[in-house]
This record gives structure tokens, C-alpha cells and sequence, in this order.
């Protein structure tokens, strides 16, 4: 193991220091519902709807926390079209695309994970 005299850097972001790089990075996606709208947005631009829909127990109200923070953090972006009704479409931003293949690599560990210690619920 090679020994590093380099002092941490430190991470200043949002009002917060952050000493860990993967403690910042887990504050940015981290939660729930963030990772979750990153994965279904892969794909391509989604409705506001369409995308909230698409998360199983998701409230109106964790889905604008969870959508505005992602906004905020420039990892989604908000297209707003003036119609009646308004029509939102939300999309990944370059930064948001760039933590997919990570995204998508947990999501094959819990496939695995769960086939492993069997738990999957037997088909009837």
C-alpha cells in the first residue's frame, strides 16, 4: 500500500464540508427516491406523470423534494412546455447520465444479493 502524506481535501457543497468523497457523493444520490428517478430517467426524458408513476410508494410530495434536489445538484434538469395543462418533462444532465453504469451495477448486485440468499418470492 503506497503511503499518501496528501491532506484530505475537502469538499465544500451546499452550506456543508464534506471530508469523504463518498460521503458526498451518497448526498447526492444517496436516498431512496433520488437513485430510483436517476434509474427510470436512463432511458430518456420522462413526463413529470409518467415519472412518478413509475416509482412504486412515491408521494407527490417526496417526488418534488427528491426532483428539485436533483435539479439543484445538476444531475436532472426541468423542461417546462406552456400548455394547458403545463406539460414537465425531466431529463439526466450530463453529470446525472455519468452515475448510470453505477446505478445500473447495484441494481445487479441486488439482483444477485437477492437470488443468493434466496430471497425472491416463488412464482406461483
Amino acid at each position: 500500500m503506497e503511503n499518501n502524506s496528501c491532506t484530505p481535501k475537502i469538499i465544500n457543497y451546499d452550506g456543508k464540508e464534506y471530508i469523504c468523497s463518498l460521503a458526498f457523493a451518497l448526498r447526492l444520490i444517496g436516498d431512496k427516491y433520488k437513485s430510483l428517478i436517476l434509474f427510470h430517467l436512463k432511458d430518456g426524458e420522462m413526463r413529470s406523470g409518467e415519472l412518478q408513476k413509475s416509482i412504486a410508494g412515491l408521494s407527490n410530495r417526496m417526488f418534488t423534494f427528491s426532483v428539485r434536489a436533483l435539479e439543484n445538484d445538476l444531475l436532472v434538469s426541468r423542461e417546462v412546455y406552456p400548455e394547458v395543462p403545463p406539460h414537465v418533462v425531466y431529463k439526466l444532465t450530463e453529470s446525472g447520465k455519468a452515475i448510470i453504469p453505477i446505478i445500473l451495477e447495484l441494481d445487479e448486485w441486488g439482483k444477485a444479493f437477492a437470488k443468493d440468499h434466496h430471497l425472491y418470492a416463488p412464482c406461483e
